[in-house]
């Protein structure tokens, strides 16, 4: 009896020898780390310091030469916290920009309607209204809106933040324009999109020298 189960163990432990050794000889070999210089962005993803957040600076807007543009603030758009959250800071900058008698310019997505924007931001009889996809001065005639009223600055709300947002702020910008953007008057699903789109504005070539960070509450006319 005991040599039977001496047998019996010696048995059990050459299956779990050999299964151990097969694993061993199938595990592929371990790739070393590669050099730094060798390592590309999504390597190095982790290791990305995130940088301090900017400042939120006051702003004092000329009403005759500062329009407020409320981008795809539509309600499929924005159905969702962030979105839902920003609708009533813009609705509180709407209210100041109609009592300075401020022009106030809507976009829409390419297959938006009117009738698609948040009721508590319904455009007024005249506002101006593009329609484009996330650069608002693309084909459309925003830029000469704008001309036509004597626009230097522009207010900048909406959704996406790094949609419509940020290409049009892009775009104002290169056209000359001062771009202010209140950071709560802008969202996206994501709160990264809305850092990135913070970050980018002070950063990029294309806007740092003309974008100003700041709170709907830091705005006065």
């Amino acid at each position: 009896m005991i040599r039977k189960s001496i047998i019996a163990l010696v048995g059990i432990s050459c299956l779990v020898l050999s299964l151990v050794f097969a694993g061993c000889a199938n595990k592929p070999p371990e790739q070393p780390p590669k050099p730094a210089g060798e390592q590309t962005i999504i390597e190095e993803w982790k290791s990305v310091p995130i940088p301090p957040a900017p400042e939120l600076k006051p702003v004092t807007a000329d009403p005759k030469t500062t329009a407020l543009l409320i981008l795809d603030m539509q309600t499929a758009l924005t159905n969702n916290p962030r979105g839902t959250a920003s609708i009533a800071k813009v609705e509180t900058l709407l209210r100041a920009a109609r009592a300075k008698g401020m022009l106030v310019v809507y976009s829409l997505t390419p297959t938006g309607a009117v009738s698609d924007i948040v009721p508590q931001l319904t455009p007024a009889p005249g506002d101006p209204m593009v329609q484009s996809s996330v650069d608002k001065f693309y084909k459309t005639d925003l830029e000469q809106i704008l001309r036509d009223h004597g626009i230097a600055t522009v207010i900048i709300t909406g959704t996406a933040a790094h949609g419509a947002v940020l290409y049009t702020a892009t775009g104002a910008s290169v056209r000359g324009l001062q771009v202010v953007v209140p950071v709560e008057g802008m969202s996206a699903v994501d709160p990264y999109a809305e850092q990135y789109t913070a970050w980018h504005m002070l950063n990029s070539p294309g806007t740092r020298n003309k974008a100003t960070l700041t709170k709907v509450s830091l705005i006065s006319f």
